[in-house]
């Protein structure tokens, strides 16, 4: 990847996440296009391209960084609801890198996006294997142990136990591709510190074992489907 790009969405990431401190995000939310923390915002990513290349020679990807920035943040801020925030942030987001990369294509004759990798066949088998440990599995896992769910309901956040046995299925998934095996025990053994507790705590032979069902079920599908990847791009 060429460094020009490296250095814009290094400014990109100083200027969102770094240097925008909390209350400038809420005062913006609150008063939008009236607060001053929103202008201020948009100079510090202008000033950013110029730090991050040490030249004033930047001028016009600055003034189109800033400029869009502004156009793009002021439409969150009109649009944006407390219903479709989280939406908006990764919208958000998604445009300004868009901008970023077209700044970078546009000014950089030797810059180009190489999708030759689009047909790397180990490309989608990890794709498919990903994508397989995340929703259908969830759903496998759910079906298998439906009948033994506790009656007696449980108070967590929704959907919880879901997302965490995706991310952990996926970082198995990795662990294993990567060849760090070791990782994997280690994994497995902090869920059960943690879930120690609160099984010991609930003082219920029905739920442990629910609980040991759902984890042994999600570990063991994901160190399968990982090892068959894995066996596949040999």
């Amino acid at each position: 990847m060429e460094i020009a790009l490296i250095k814009l969405l290094l400014a990109h990431l100083l200027g969102d996440f770094f240097l925008q401190p909390d209350k400038w995000v809420a005062e913006k939310e609150k008063i939008k296009l009236k607060s001053d923390k929103l202008y201020l915002h948009v100079a510090i990513h202008i000033a950013l391209v110029f730090i991050v290349f040490f030249s004033f020679d930047v001028w016009l990807q600055a003034l189109i960084i800033g400029v869009s920035h502004f156009i793009i943040d002021a439409c969150k801020l009109l649009f944006q609801k407390a219903s479709n925030k989280r939406l908006w942030f990764f919208a958000d987001q998604a445009m300004h890198i868009a901008v970023i990369i077209a700044c970078w294509l546009g000014f950089n004759e030797n810059a180009q996006i190489d999708f030759g990798f689009l047909y790397n066949e180990k490309l989608w088998l990890y794709a498919f294997g990903a994508l397989f440990l995340t929703l259908p599995t969830a759903i496998i896992i759910k079906v298998l142990i439906a009948r033994f769910i506790p009656s007696k309901s449980s108070i967590s956040l929704q959907n919880a136990g879901k997302f965490i046995g995706i991310l952990e299925r996926l970082l198995i998934y990795v662990f294993i591709l990567t060849n760090h095996l070791e990782a994997v025990g280690f994994l497995l053994a902090a869920k059960s510190i943690f879930r120690f507790g609160d099984l010991r705590e609930a003082n219920e032979l029905k739920l442990t074992e629910y609980v040991l069902i759902g984890t042994l079920l999600s570990f063991g599908i994901a160190v399968a489907v990982s090892l068959g990847i894995a066996q596949l791009n040999l």
